[in-house]
């Protein structure tokens, strides 16, 4: 970077440019470099990922074509080979979205609480909790939601579908209302909300006390301060923290596997009993078809991870448009 030249009086010289160095420690640069390469070795490793999915999974296409995408099965082995993951994605879809239906509001909630209603001394210990419920491994919530969750809400499964039938969602075919798309939602729901209510969390501490006193001392209530102020003020990191639970719904394996009964067909009954996802395919027959077989469980593989990477990259278009703080208003 160097200033104009500058031209002064008769008999003295124009002053001559200086330049302006960027003079950073050798620290500063390691660590720069260091973070830039760290981020680009990200984005390769994701692509060499897809690729090697991509590659490897191909054969499956080659063999089954687009209907691939509109047939389910999984029959790999033998003169007549049917498979595809029609039904798994159906399944997938469902099992995420009964989830954040069920886990959003209360994660919100819990971040809300622990924010600002949670009395100072047993806040930490709470957070605590929350953050810890985070790492409880997946087969425990399977393990517990077979034994203790599904007995008890089986019951409320039944009152839904003989009051609300009315609701094509809620309509059985069959008496069986166990082991069904709405109670993996209900296990995967309880799953993601450590992940919602800790992201959410650490956005609401961030909102600036300045807004919040002010707007108490406005005369607004408590509930109206967050309703104006705190959830304005989250509004990206919300949505950041709900995509982020999204994804690991769509991805949860081993307590979908324990509590839901494989099966390959398209129902709008949620509560009828049966049900099969992308990833719940993936680790049940892993092994078990073949050459062919294999393949079409990566391709599988490719398919989840391009729908996980869509969802995610439609997530940072709309955090960019709602960034935390925007909108707030007194």
């Amino acid at each position: 970077m160097a200033i104009a030249t500058e031209t002064v009086g008769p008999g003295r010289a124009p002053l001559t440019p200086a330049t302006i160095r960027n003079d950073r420690r050798k620290g500063d640069r390691v660590f720069r470099g260091f973070a830039r390469g760290t981020g680009y070795a990200t984005l390769v490793l994701l692509f060499l990922i897809g690729l090697f999915l991509f590659i490897e999974g191909w054969p499956a296409i080659h063999v089954a074509g687009w209907h691939f995408f509109t047939t389910s099965g999984f029959q790999t082995i033998g003169k007549t080979k049917h498979f595809g993951v029609e039904a798994s994605l159906y399944g997938t879809v469902v099992v995420a979205l009964v989830a954040l239906a069920v886990g959003t509001p209360v994660a919100i909630a819990t971040a809300l609480f622990l924010t600002e209603y949670a009395p100072r001394r047993l806040r930490p210990f709470m957070i605590a909790v929350v953050d810890l419920a985070a790492a409880i491994p997946s087969v425990i919530y399977g393990l517990w939601a077979i034994y203790e969750l599904q007995p008890n809400v089986v019951g409320i499964s039944g009152w839904m579908s003989r009051h609300l039938s009315w609701i094509p969602i809620f309509k059985v075919a069959t008496p069986q209302v166990n082991a069904s798309l709405f109670i993996a939602g209900l296990v995967v729901g309880i799953m993601i909300v450590p992940i919602i209510a800790s992201v959410t969390r650490e956005v609401f501490s961030l909102t600036p006390p300045g807004e919040k006193e002010g707007a108490l001392a406005l005369g607004a209530t408590r509930s109206a301060m967050i309703r104006r102020v705190v959830l304005p003020f989250g509004r990206g990191g919300m949505i950041s923290a709900v995509m982020l639970g999204m994804g690991r719904a769509l991805g949860e394996t081993i307590a979908v596997v324990i509590i839901l009964s494989e099966s390959f067909f398209i129902s709008p009954h949620i509560l009828q009993s049966g049900g099969t996802t992308v990833a719940q395919l993936i680790a049940v027959h892993f092994g078990q078809g073949g050459r062919l077989g294999t393949q079409a469980l990566l391709f599988a593989g490719l398919v989840l991870f391009a729908v996980t990477l869509a969802i995610n990259l439609a997530a940072s278009a709309i955090v960019s448009r709602s960034r935390s703080g925007a909108g707030v208003d007194l």
